[in-house]
């Protein structure tokens, strides 16, 4: 216990101190009692894009219904957690494709803590991204500003914001690593043209948003290569630009309206075990573009026998080796363009236009 003498002794002291400190060092005095510290642009850069888009970025909980096998009572089993954002204020909500699979009820909270029961519009599960809605009050929704993913440069600034591991909305910043990498979706297509960032990206942040240095969307952040599920230093953004393209298709039509051709083709397996180049036609229907320009399928011959009509090997001068390059070739274009196929028939090299249609 301090005695009332060593009491005021102190305060004696400290008060001396005080007198001095701001008598002769004024500018070292004064910021100690300062409220505010002083912030490098660059804080203020970071300080500022959160402020304005954490009231876009929202929580998404996976919700799956099962019954108990012995009282036959349905029971809410939370699957999984992620990030997601507003898409305008209508209540569109989009996040990943893998944030909401199997779900049976898609919970999405906002900024002010509200939850509000989602419904799903469409799923594009070749390119990890879901489209929701919720109807929440326009007062309540701020649409994320989108940016332009063909602006990026390597080296740029970028910033990821999510809910990893449950925790409520946080900011991680660091710059893009590389642009152009190719990732996996979960269905086996290859999702192209995908950011690579050393922004931290950890569970909970997938469906979140990747922005730039002036706070537009740039991409959804979608995946990590780690070797322990937590963030390495690589992440991975789905392009801005890409979802620019799908969340209008998956909203009106409920999946990606990617034009056709009007064939059946080969599985990728049957190709390899033969060891053929390029995609076989095992039919063309009858009135479609294909059958309309010339192509054939396979084809019964004599005694019975089955011999291959055309197998697709280029797309507009592209080499097709597979049906993942034939489904991305034909994603770059839309229903009434005109392309160049190139097929293997026997011995020859043929060349076809075909004009595409929409698959509705």
């Amino acid at each position: 216990m301090k005695t009332t003498d060593q009491r005021n002794t102190f305060t004696w002291t400290l008060s001396i101190y005080i007198f001095f400190s701001v008598a002769f060092f004024p500018s070292v005095s004064f910021g100690l009692f300062e409220n505010t510290p002083s912030l490098t642009p660059d804080e203020k850069n970071n300080i500022e894009i959160f402020k304005n888009a954490t009231h876009s970025v929202v929580y998404v909980t996976n919700t799956a219904l099962k019954q108990d096998m012995f009282s036959f009572n349905v029971q809410q089993i939370p699957q999984g957690t992620g990030s997601g954002f507003v898409w305008d204020t209508s209540g569109i909500i989009v996040t990943n494709f893998h944030v909401i699979r199997g779900a049976d009820i898609v919970t999405i909270t906002l900024h002010d803590h509200s939850s509000w029961p989602a419904k799903v519009l469409g799923l594009a599960e070749d390119k990890d991204l879901a489209v929701l809605k919720i109807q929440a009050p326009k007062e309540k929704l701020k649409a994320m500003a989108i940016g332009d993913s063909h602006q990026l440069e390597v080296g740029r600034k970028v910033l990821a914001i999510g809910n990893p591991f449950g925790f409520d909305t946080t900011l991680t910043v660091g710059v893009v690593s590389a642009l152009g990498r190719e990732i996996q979706s979960l269905n086996g297509r290859t999702i192209k043209d995908v950011i690579q960032t050393d922004a931290a990206i950890n569970p909970g942040n997938s469906g979140g948003p990747l922005l730039n240095s002036v706070g537009e969307l740039v991409g959804v952040n979608a995946a990590i290569y780690s070797p322990n599920g937590a963030s390495a230093g690589i992440g991975f953004a789905i392009p801005v630009n890409t979802v620019k393209k799908i969340v209008p298709q998956l909203i009106k039509y409920g999946k990606v309206n990617r034009p056709i051709l009007g064939v059946e083709t080969a599985p990728d397996k049957w190709s390899l075990a033969y060891g053929i180049r390029g995609v076989p036609l095992i039919s063309v229907s009858q009135g479609l573009p294909a059958q309309a320009a010339g192509m054939v399928g396979i084809q019964r011959v004599f005694k019975g026998g089955l011999e291959l009509g055309d197998v697709i090997i280029g797309i507009n001068g592209k080499e097709v080796r597979n049906n993942d390059d034939l489904l991305s070739a034909l994603e770059e274009h839309k229903a009434g363009d005109t392309i160049n196929v190139t097929s293997q028939r026997g011995d020859e090299v043929l060349q076809f236009k075909v004009r595409l249609i929409s698959q509705e």
